[in-house]
């Protein structure tokens, strides 16, 4: 707080104090005006205010709170840059109860560090803390159900960009993944002339609709040609993916932002790009865990 603002907070709770004194000094002389002598204040024809000063125990507890007052604004810091006596901080008082939820929380989770996703799977316990977890951190974009969202993977099937293992989904909880689509409008365009790019999209659909095939017989065969040539690299020659590159599989009939014609023309010429937060900095390794043994669970269930 700057010097300025500090006179002035000091001041001022000088100032209210100090009334606060005079106004009782003030009430606590006034007598009554004889005895029966009323403020002129009538109710109801009879209910009559008259002017007495308050009962002399109940200005006294007024004195007493304004002595607690002073001795708090010493022994705490009210008095602008004044610390207090007590050496008293929100600060460290917030830091002494983070401190105390961090110990109480490693307790909690201390008996599930460093086991294996499938173990902590057949824990009810653990899977009950995973799921909590989960929906503390990850149900914002994954969904409260794990079903995901266009842009977001669904989480309850057996589609798995980066791998299903144990290991590969921990890696993702972990460690974040970074998925990268380039723009391929302008290169597409450059080799295959202004309709490549419809081209490509016909025969990405015509991998999981046949029936394209017959009607579009010629732009599969362009877009396949710009496919081996492009789109190869990451996806594959039968275009089943790789979980190394996070190239999903455009055969399995799951599109991550929807199969519309639109939406895949628009990741060809456009790009995509996804981006899965590595959780091991924000949560630590052993509440990552329990969240990735919740997550694979999901599509790999253990008996207890």
């Amino acid at each position: 707080m700057k010097t300025g603002w500090s006179w002035y907070v000091m001041t001022l709770v000088a100032l209210n104090v100090a009334g606060c004194v005079a106004l009782l000094l003030y009430t606590s002389g006034k007598q009554p005006k004889g005895g029966t002598e009323g403020t002129g204040h009538v109710w109801d024809g009879d209910l009559r205010e008259y002017d007495k000063p308050l009962p002399r125990w109940w200005i006294n507890l007024f004195y007493i709170t304004i002595v607690f007052s002073i001795g708090y604004v010493v022994w705490f810091p009210g008095m602008g840059n004044f610390a207090g006596t007590s050496g008293w901080t929100s600060k460290r008082e917030h830091d002494a109860a983070a401190a105390a939820a961090t110990a109480k929380l490693a307790a909690t989770f201390q008996p599930y560090a460093g086991k294996a996703l499938a173990v902590l799977a057949r824990d009810p316990a653990a899977m009950q803390l995973g799921h909590s977890v989960f929906s503390n951190n990850c149900a914002t974009c994954h969904g409260s159900l794990a079903q995901g969202a266009s842009g977001y993977p669904d989480l309850t099937d057996n589609v798995w960009h980066w791998g299903g293992d144990e290991a590969d989904v921990l890696h993702t909880v972990l460690n974040g993944r970074n998925a990268q689509m380039p723009a391929w409008g302008a290169t597409l365009t450059s080799m295959g002339g202004a309709g490549a790019v419809n081209d490509v999209t016909t025969f990405v659909l015509s991998l999981t609709d046949p029936s394209l095939l017959a009607t579009n017989e010629d732009a599969v065969a362009r877009g396949g040609k710009l496919f081996a040539n492009v789109c190869s690299a990451c996806h594959g020659a039968e275009a089943h993916g790789n979980p190394q590159l996070g190239a999903p599989d455009l055969t399995d009939g799951y599109w991550l932002y929807g199969r519309s014609r639109a939406a895949i023309r628009t990741g060809i010429e456009q790009g995509r790009n996804g981006a899965m937060p590595a959780h091991l900095p924000l949560l630590g390794e052993t509440r990552s865990r329990l969240a990735a043994a919740y997550v694979w669970s999901l599509t790999h269930r253990q008996a207890p």
